[in-house]
């Protein structure tokens, strides 16, 4: 009898343990609260409107809250059991469009330089379990410039053996516009060419870069009789590195590069070049191009 009451015993703790088990089994495939993915993107124009997305599975949890966060201060959550579901707060760079803004998107308008930062979305669930998830990505406001480079240094006549002295200054830009120096469409890469200045900084954090030209004229500069210098800015948004794992968009080609150049061409009064030459055309209108 006593070994019958014993193989009773371990088959009602085995049934009890098989149980258990189904009850605490996936529905689905997922048990309770999973972070799929965390969507910021990586630059945006300054105006434009940011769409920033979090997007998570339940499995068999209840949702509880969902909140962004810029730099680690609160600006959003959406609380589904709250009397107000959707509360934004205020914070610099951050205006939240609620009729565009949810559990799984928050749309921000008309960003600025300020709006630039660390974004965090955090999901939580309700009880038993009080499980969270969260994720991050960082976006960067650029502002494109509206004018320039302008060239200005220029004289009205050159000798053979004078020394051209120029500087190229950008249109206002964030962040700073690189400039490149051509010379019969020919980058101009030496140091010894090549005067660099600080940025100057203007209100509201733009920047506008300065980068002088210096060489001595010579007839082997002249190709046809003419010599071409040219200046290119270009603006490329900042592209953040971290070691922390987060999830962006893919840059647009339309806003790669927002690219202009000013053109100076100077002519040989000679078809030897080894007389004096002359300024013909001091700087063409700005040519904007944009990359595709």
């Amino acid at each position: 009898m006593a070994g019958t009451a014993d193989v009773r015993g371990f088959l009602g703790h085995l049934l009890l343990h098989v149980l258990v088990a189904a009850l605490l089994a996936p529905t689905g495939g997922v048990l309770s609260l999973k972070l799929l993915r965390v969507s910021v993107p990586q630059y945006k124009v300054r105006g434009d409107m940011a769409l920033l997305e979090c997007q998570y599975e339940l499995g068999g949890d209840t949702l509880y809250s969902v909140k962004w966060y810029k730099d680690n201060e609160e600006f959003y959550r959406y609380v589904p059991r709250s009397d107000t579901i959707k509360q934004s707060y205020k914070l610099d760079g951050v205006r939240v469009e609620h009729h565009l803004s949810n559990d799984k998107q928050v749309a921000l308008k008309s960003v600025n330089l300020k709006s630039s930062g660390m974004y965090r979305c955090e999901v939580s669930a309700e009880r038993p379990n009080f499980s969270s998830a969260e994720g991050e990505g960082r976006m960067e406001v650029v502002y494109l410039p509206k004018d320039g480079p302008h060239i200005t240094g220029e004289e009205k006549q050159y000798q053979i053996g004078d020394e051209i002295s120029l500087n190229c200054t950008s249109g206002k830009s964030y962040p700073a516009s690189e400039l490149q120096w051509f010379i019969n469409d020919e980058q101009v890469t030496s140091q010894d060419a090549l005067v660099s200045y600080p940025h100057l900084v203007h209100p509201h954090g733009l920047l506008v870069s300065t980068l002088g030209l210096r060489f001595t004229v010579t007839g082997n500069h002249f190709l046809g009789g003419s010599m071409k210098v040219r200046c290119v800015a270009s603006v490329s948004p900042i592209l953040w590195q971290g070691d922390r794992e987060s999830v962006v968009q893919r840059v647009s080609p339309l806003l790669e590069k927002n690219i202009r150049e000013a053109l100076l061409l100077v002519k040989g009064s000679s078809s030897q070049c080894s007389a004096s030459v002359v300024v013909v055309a001091v700087m063409t209108s700005l040519v904007l191009s944009t990359v595709t």
